[in-house]
């Protein structure tokens, strides 16, 4: 991996850092990425790599495993270099990854490339979903229309840091969303202000959840990376009550399965309910160093870490 700030006011991208490998379900992917161009979407951010690893991490039970996944219909906003969206496919999704049109042909030839691998390789492949790509401008009605709405998830990452931006991803999402769409977003918070406003808009629309650090992969996670469960209020309420949902998640047994769309929908309550805001870790409790040594995700997420002490402090 190259080093690169996850601020994308600040770039610590050589000029020859070119791809960016990432093994996500035992498969070696490569993302192709243009960290010095002027369109953000070029970078490979490492809110999709938390992103994807965490879905890694979560799909031997419960709303994630493939066979709960196989065939859902996924829209994946932003998509950038793709990363996010091939979490999903590896999981038997059909996934639509959208952007942008001058960051379709990066994207396009990202999903050609990791697409001819894991087709290629040795292991089990029948499980893959597919992967196309389409444009989207956020409220170009005929760009979503074109993608024939409504999707089971809405994904994506790294597609807020800017406050306007709020409003066309709201909207965007609920022309995507049907009644019970399940709405995931990963981002590394990047400005205060621009945070809190997100959160107070979402929260007024969604139930919202914040993923528990532990949760994720224990390497790639960061304290200023936050990944969102969301759901409609109403969807998230019909189940049971939220007194309910607790006795269920502290007696449930997490092996059993549930078949009709119902116990589904009492089970993805469970695991909201598991997604409360849990306590930030300080930096150097993010993955202990082995051998002394940093590893390639610890050298991108220190040099971040840097480079943005850098930017706020100012020298008089």
């Amino acid at each position: 991996m190259g080093n690169f700030c996850g601020n994308p006011l600040i770039k610590l991208n050589s000029p020859n850092t070119s791809g960016i490998a990432l093994e996500v379900l035992g498969h070696q992917l490569q993302f192709s990425q243009d960290p010095n161009s002027k369109h953000l979407g070029t970078t490979v951010w490492d809110a999709s790599m938390v992103f994807a690893k965490f879905l890694e991490k979560n799909c031997r039970k419960g709303r994630f495993c493939p066979s709960k996944l196989k065939g859902k219909r996924v829209i994946e906003l932003g998509a950038g270099c793709g990363v996010a969206g091939f979490g999903m496919a590896l999981l038997g999704c059909d996934v639509v990854s959208t952007d942008q049109v001058e960051v379709l042909p990066l994207l396009m030839r990202n999903v050609e490339r990791n697409m001819s691998r894991i087709t290629q390789s040795n292991l089990d492949s029948a499980s893959f979903g597919s992967i196309q790509v389409a444009e989207l401008d956020w409220g170009n009605q005929e760009h979503i229309k074109a993608v024939d709405p409504p999707f089971d998830f809405i994904i994506g990452t790294d597609v807020v840091y800017a406050e306007h931006l709020l409003e066309p991803l709201l909207q965007t999402i609920f022309a995507l969303s049907g009644p019970k769409t399940t709405i995931l977003l990963g981002y590394e918070i990047r400005s205060t202000s621009v945070h809190e406003q997100m959160l107070e808009m979402w929260k007024n629309n969604f139930e919202v959840k914040n993923v528990p650090k532990a949760k994720m992969d224990i390497k790639y996670q960061h304290p200023s990376i936050q990944l969102y469960i969301m759901e409609s209020k109403s969807r998230a309420g019909s189940a049971s009550s939220r007194k309910q949902v607790d006795n269920q998640l502290q007696n449930v047994n997490g092996s059993i399965e549930h078949e009709n769309n119902d116990e589904d929908d009492d089970e993805n309550k469970s695991e909201l309910a598991e997604c409360e805001s849990d306590k930030v870790h300080p930096v150097g409790e993010v993955a202990g160093l082995e051998n002394g040594k940093l590893s390639d995700w610890e050298a991108r997420r220190y040099g971040s870490l840097a480079a943005r002490l850098l930017r706020d402090v100012k020298i008089a």
